[in-house]
């Protein structure tokens, strides 16, 4: 056996041909971007797009976590139909827009309907970073807020898990004006009793984190998740200082007093049931 293994036998790596390839269908293996374990996307989604080997958070869109939290068949889906419109005329803007139309099979970058979670009613939205990264236009922010008044008219709990990067630059002025109109929807739910739990998801940032995001009776976000306003290399320039490696974390937040715990996926829907099982009214 040794002479054999020292012996100058040729050996030959196996390289897949190019057909081998293409007969792997496209998906069904996911890479970690964190420990970089090969995985096969199947079991990713049951695990619910949770690393098994490190416990990173993959994202989700929208109708995989809607389908994680809610009871089977009980989710109705409120203003499904409304689009984007380009009032300003943006260059390639509806193009951009019908692409990703075509890509996630979304309307915009939100969902937003009605169910229950182990029997609790509630109405949610749950923002979809596929869709222009997430970003706040003049719907997104409409649908939130009809999302809201809906919530005060059943006096149900409002749950919104946000997945943005900031307002919708195509739509200038307009997608800021989101911000004060969520935030005074919300305002008015807190004014009649209801109760609004927002959850930050991978990554929550611009004018979604500095408006509704943050305005939760319980602020909540998953784990590793990028949470701020402006990107870290603005503020270094600004103040003139290094920001510690782990700045707009959500582990940076609770550790700053800046959100009530972050949940891992895994234990979402039990915590969330608890807070609605507290805050039911018969």
């Amino acid at each position: 056996m040794l002479k054999d293994f020292f012996s100058k036998k040729k050996r030959y790596a196996t390289i897949p041909s190019e057909r081998a390839k293409q007969d792997i269908p496209e998906g069904i293996m996911t890479k970690c971007p964190s420990c970089r374990t090969i995985m096969y996307t199947k079991e990713l989604k049951k695990n619910l797009y949770v690393c098994d080997s490190c416990g990173f958070h993959h994202r989700m869109n929208a109708f995989d976590r809607i389908e994680s939290l809610l009871d089977p068949g009980t989710f109705v889906e409120l203003d499904k139909g409304m689009t984007t419109e380009d009032p300003l005329s943006f260059p390639t803007y509806r193009e951009k827009v019908e692409a990703d139309r075509k890509k996630t099979n979304l309307n915009e970058a939100i969902v937003t309907g009605e169910g229950t979670m182990n029997g609790f009613p509630l109405v949610i939205g749950v923002m979809d970073a596929r869709f222009r990264m997430g970003s706040m236009g003049s719907v997104v922010g409409e649908k939130i807020t009809r999302a809201i008044e809906r919530a005060i008219e059943n006096k149900q709990p409002f749950l919104l898990f946000s997945a943005s990067g900031g307002a919708r630059m195509q739509e200038g002025v307009l997608s800021l004006m989101q911000m004060a109109k969520t935030s005074a929807a919300l305002e008015r739910l807190d004014r009649v009793g209801g109760l609004f739990i927002s959850v930050m998801t991978h990554p929550t940032t611009g004018g979604v984190s500095a408006s509704f995001a943050s305005l939760g009776d319980y602020n909540f976000a998953e784990p590793g998740a990028l949470i701020g306003f402006a990107g870290r290399r603005i503020i270094e320039q600004t103040i003139r200082e290094e920001l510690p490696n782990d700045f707009q974390t959500a582990e940076f937040l609770l550790k700053h007093g800046q959100l009530d715990r972050v949940i891992p996926r895994s234990e979402m829907k039990d915590t969330l049931t608890k807070i609605l099982d507290i805050h039911h009214v018969s």
